[in-house]
């Protein structure tokens, strides 16, 4: 079987993130060439499948819950026996998720996960007969392809389902929205941002320009309503999901911005670039809330927009709230904590491209360039009751409506997260 599933349990020093296991790409002579990166992993929002580009055209869907257990199968006949066994059984392909190969075609860039609830119908006016019918029970599947294309997939029997075509670019990035609608945005290097409604057979919506370069990255605030994307010319803009229009551009990175993702409460917005730096910002007003720098002391304007050995590769926010994970061309992966200027901790990294935390935010998965994935232990911290607080207020409130509060100005900054 491609896959292995190695566990690494020998105990950090401290300061030192724990990696837990890999899923290791074969070595062979004919494969050591460019192709078979990880340009993506990606979590089911139940947690119960992760997927990855291994390379070449090939993306690996496996049931979570075998990677938590350690029981990927030894071998392909093994496989086979189980899968029949379930069938005889009766078993539910939703219960009892199995593993799948996807040849996509061309080489994968970006991956997203959509599941459909079906009190969000679809916005197009004319809904009269459909060719899908997406279920509640459905989990979807988008691959974006270096041949524009962006291929629809049936997580749970990995059958094609949709073919969307429309970019004359790379799909560099995919993301569906979090409120079940199954709006999905492409990100491409045509310079465009493309919205798709996969209630309505995969129709395209609208196409939002304003970026003058690649569009590298984009991601949903939790509630659906803010869609923010970043490319090269240091571009971060958001954009308002319900007219389609964009809010603002935020100021501020020296160079190409390259992966972004809004914080539980969608309070924060990180976006990280090639200047060394991870910004925090605050997206209701614009402002930037503190820097994580991967370079110290922090480079020149000129030499941070250049090529200056500490690219930010990729940023993901975990589900506490609390915990930042960035990658970087130092070859290290680094947690921090949110409002401090160090990171929590650090562990080495060859070559590391994305990253993505799982839904529990336990474990961080981690892509190389050799097509591996690595799996880590995220720093455990007991959130404490005032944040707890702060992420339920905030979920619901934006920035102005808490400063309008009345409420003494200390309490303001916490919940503003201006002070930790």
């Amino acid at each position: 079987m491609w896959s292995q599933f190695i566990v690494n349990t020998a105990k950090p020093p401290e300061a030192q993130a724990r990696l837990i296991a890999d899923l290791w790409a074969p070595v062979a002579p004919f494969e050591q060439k460019s192709g078979r990166e990880t340009w993506t992993v990606a979590f089911a929002p139940d947690g119960s499948y992760f997927a990855w580009s291994k390379g070449h055209r090939v993306v690996k869907l496996v049931p979570w819950s075998l990677c938590e257990n350690k029981r990927l199968y030894d071998n392909e006949h093994d496989n086979a026996v189980n899968k029949i066994l379930r069938k005889q059984n009766g078993y539910s392909q939703k219960n009892h998720p199995e593993e799948h190969t996807i040849d996509c075609g061309d080489i994968v860039w970006a991956l997203a996960f959509g599941s459909s609830v079906p009190e969000k119908q679809s916005r197009c006016v004319n809904i009269e007969w459909h060719r899908f019918k997406f279920g509640q029970d459905q989990l979807l599947l988008a691959t974006g392809l270096s041949n524009g294309r962006i291929k629809i997939w049936d997580v749970y029997t990995g059958r094609f389902l949709l073919n969307l075509m429309d970019h004359n670019e790379v799909v560099r990035d995919l993301t569906f929205a979090p409120d079940g609608s199954l709006i999905l945005v492409s990100a491409s290097r045509d310079k465009t941002l493309r919205v798709w409604d996969l209630k309505d057979d995969g129709n395209m919506v609208t196409v939002l320009r304003g970026h003058h370069n690649w569009v590298y990255c984009c991601a949903f605030s939790p509630n659906s309503n803010i869609l923010c994307s970043v490319g090269a010319g240091k571009a971060v803009f958001l954009w308002n999901m319900e007219s389609y229009t964009m809010i603002r551009k935020l100021e501020g990175h020296l160079n190409d911005v390259v992966s972004c993702e809004f914080s539980p409460d969608g309070a924060l917005l990180a976006t990280a670039s090639y200047d060394t730096r991870v910004i925090v910002w605050d997206p209701h007003t614009g402002s930037i809330l503190f820097e994580l720098g991967h370079l110290f002391p922090p480079p020149t304007p000129i030499f941070a927009g250049g090529a200056n050995d500490r690219w930010v590769k990729s940023v993901a926010f975990c589900h506490d709230g609390l915990h930042i994970a960035s990658i970087a061309d130092d070859k290290m992966v680094r947690f921090w904590r949110i409002g401090k200027d160090c990171p929590a901790e650090v562990a080495p990294l060859s070559n590391g491209l994305c990253c993505a935390f799982s839904p529990d935010g336990s474990v961080l998965a981690t892509g190389t360039q050799d097509g591996s994935v690595h799996f880590w232990a995220t720093p455990r911290h007991v959130p404490c009751l005032q944040h707890l607080c702060r992420m339920a207020l905030r979920r619901v409130m934006i920035t102005t409506s808490v400063e309008n509060l009345p409420i003494p100005p200390k309490i303001v900054e916490y919940l503003t997260y201006r002070t930790n």
